[in-house]
């Protein structure tokens, strides 16, 4: 009947007939298994169907019955959970829950070579996922294991042992166990095997070099002409993946180790075999934009380079010419940002190329809904502004740029909130005819809530973003910021937890009064809430970042008026009722940091101006408490800044009398 052959071919049926294989046994388990992988296989859908109706206990209660069953049977009970494990973390979960895991190991051990792949395969699968179990490489027995898998001239296992490395090997003392024990020794050996051999074996071995200079000395530097010379050939091999593979060796161990990776010709020839795997449509295509980005990105010559060999154009090629998936389109925007980290040509190629139309495709990432590409246009972004010239010419203060900036501060992602306000940081820093742009679509009340924000991250990029924004602003700009952000809020990330908001927040504040004189009268807002938040930081504070931020706070409010001079006066002097004489300046003055020296000075400086009505006064008071004489020790300061603003205060105070008698 029509229906019943409906209900047999629904996944309903086919769990009941599974059920009754694994129960009943005979030629239905091979028929009924068979025709699971089928359905499955490629089929992310159908796989979450059939693991949500339990479906993999089933297959491995049939695989647990090895030794009862037929070896066909057991090959597609193995090519079935691998089916499972394949791409989905929720299948390795079923899976290794159903307790398929030893009874898969059991079949490397099998007589049967078939069974040996299925199992191996299945394994591979398993490691290719997060969810798989950490391999511990410290028992002995676990070593001998992946040698031996190694040792095998089965294609299969030694693609489960370079699984099992690839997944487990995280540590340096790992790194070095493999080492030690021969394993990166056979995987060198393997570097001359079949391209199966090859491929698995690159992986293991970029795993167990990554980042670790001692291992790569050992085993792999020029002195081992063999190994380094393998590496080189391979980057010409015919097959794509294995000159990426290739290449990703040599670039980590230039990472970890750069003296083994100078000569420029090998740089330049990878930095062309990657363009050229860029065209690669698949993986391989975007892998290689990644390996590129990162060969490239801490270091200027190497970015040069890229650039000569006309890699700006090639990705705006491929920008522009395909609709690019999220990978390739994050991928080739790294490479920019990198390209543009340092160097003014390439920031020149971009903006002053109107067909390349590149600025346009990085404001249009801006509005991905790819987390990845976002971050990514937001570092290219922000790359590119460093450029003075075209920065202060407003090239990106327009709309169309700030707007899905300001949108991006809303967005649910920490990593992109963190990445567009290290991007507006950038654009706001200078150049005050620009900012009413950010001002009047509303990005300061953005970078004020986000300010209150309890991920310190966000809450340090938007005081930096609020700094920047504030810097050399026009008077009107600067009190709309302020009524914004208040007081009371400043006074709070002043004392924040983070040493790096307080030293931001103080640098907001020096430029919040830097400007106009009548600029200092906002520390004296609320009964001077601001000014005694300073203070206080000022005696409690340790970090050198946030004392230097705060001595320059009282340096431009002493440049004021006599009763700002005063005001900075009580807070750097100890209290009457304190029975400690010692002045917090003396301790400043003696700093090893010659920034927080400067910073001392200089307040001193503008607090002696002889012309002052109470400069008498004050130069009495910091006679009394030690500044005067710690003055004279640093009369030849190896600063020479330091040395030059002493000898001005100590001018200064001379003008009274010599107070030495």
């Amino acid at each position: 009947m029509p229906g019943s052959a409906s209900s047999i071919h629904r996944p309903e049926g086919l769990i009941e007939r599974l059920r009754s294989a694994a129960a009943d046994g005979g030629d239905a388990k091979l028929k009924v298994l068979r025709e699971l992988k089928n359905q499955i296989i490629g089929n992310r859908t159908k796989k979450l169907s059939y693991i949500k109706l339990g479906a993999v206990p089933f297959v491995v209660s049939i695989l647990s019955s090895a030794s009862s069953t037929s070896d066909s049977v057991i090959v597609q009970c193995a090519a079935t959970i691998g089916s499972f494990a394949c791409g989905v973390d929720s299948g390795v979960k079923a899976v290794l829950d159903a307790g398929a895991f030893p009874h898969l190991v059991n079949l490397l051990s099998h007589s049967n070579e078939k069974v040996v792949d299925a199992g191996a395969r299945a394994l591979k699968m398993i490691y290719q996922s997060k969810m798989a179990p950490k391999y511990d490489f410290f028992q002995e027995k676990n070593m001998k294991f992946l040698l031996s898998l190694l040792d095998k001239n089965n294609e299969n296992l030694i693609g489960l042992g370079a699984s099992i490395i690839i997944h487990s090997c995280e540590t340096n003392d790992e790194q070095k166990m493999l080492g030690d024990a021969g394993i990166l020794k056979r995987l060198i050996n393997l570097l001359e095997g079949t391209t199966s051999q090859r491929d698995a074996s690159l992986e293991s071995f970029a795993t167990i070099i990554k980042e670790n200079p001692q291992v790569i000395s050992e085993f792999v530097g020029p002195e081992n002409g063999r190994t380094w010379g393998t590496l080189i050939e391979l980057t010409k091999d015919r097959y794509p993946r294995t000159r990426l593979l290739a290449c990703m060796c040599l670039i980590l161990i230039k990472n970890a180790v750069p003296s083994y990776l100078q000569s420029v010709g090998i740089r330049t020839k990878l930095i062309l075999i990657l363009l050229e795997l860029i065209d690669d449509s698949g993986q391989v295509g975007d892998e290689a934009l990644f390996t590129l980005s990162s060969f490239i990105s801490d270091e200027e010559g190497l970015q040069k380079l890229a650039f000569e060999a006309n890699t700006i154009r090639k990705l705006c090629d491929h920008m522009q010419k395909e609709l690019l998936q999220p990978k390739r389109l994050e991928g080739m925007l790294m490479i920019l940002a990198n390209l543009c980290s340092n160097l003014e040509c390439c920031r020149s190629v971009l903006l002053q190329s109107p067909k390349l139309q590149t600025i346009k495709i990085i404001t249009d990432a801006l509005s991905h809904t790819t987390v990845e590409v976002c971050v990514a246009a937001c570092i290219c972004l922000k790359n590119i502004s460093r450029s003075v010239k075209y920065l202060s010419a407003g090239h990106f203060m327009t709309e169309a740029i700030i707007v899905p900036l300001i949108q991006l501060l809303y967005d649910t992602s920490t990593s992109v909130q963190v990445a567009a306000l290290h991007t507006i940081s950038n654009l706001v820093v200078d150049f005050t005819m620009h900012k009413f742009i950010f001002v009047q679509n509303g990005g300061v009340k953005h970078l004020v809530e986000l300010s209150k924000s309890m991920d310190s991250r966000v809450r340090l990029s938007a005081v930096r973003a609020l700094r920047n924004l504030m810097f050399l602003v026009d008077s009107r700009c600067k009190e709309g910021i302020f009524l914004e952000l208040r007081a009371l809020s400043l006074t709070s990330l002043v004392s924040d937890p983070s040493a790096c908001v307080q030293e931001q927040a103080l640098g907001l504040i020096c430029n919040l009064i830097n400007g106009p004189v009548d600029s200092i009268d906002y520390v004296f807002t609320e009964d001077a809430l601001l000014l005694n938040a300073v203070g206080r930081q000022l005696w409690s504070a340790s970090k050198p970042e946030v004392l230097i931020q705060g001595m320059y706070v009282m340096c431009n409010v002493a440049s004021g008026k006599e009763f700002q001079r005063e005001a900075v006066m009580r807070q750097i002097l100890p209290e009457a009722s304190n029975n400690d004489t010692r002045s917090i300046m003396v301790t400043m003055l003696q700093s090893d940091v010659a920034q927080l020296r400067t910073a001392a000075v200089w307040t001193i400086v503008n607090l002696t101006v002889p012309t002052g009505a109470g400069a008498l006064a004050r130069v009495v008071k910091l006679r009394n408490v030690g500044i005067v004489s710690q003055l004279k020790n640093m009369a030849n300061d190896p600063c020479m800044d330091v040395k030059l603003r002493v000898r001005t205060a100590l001018g200064q105070t001379m003008v009274f009398g010599d107070f030495s008698t």
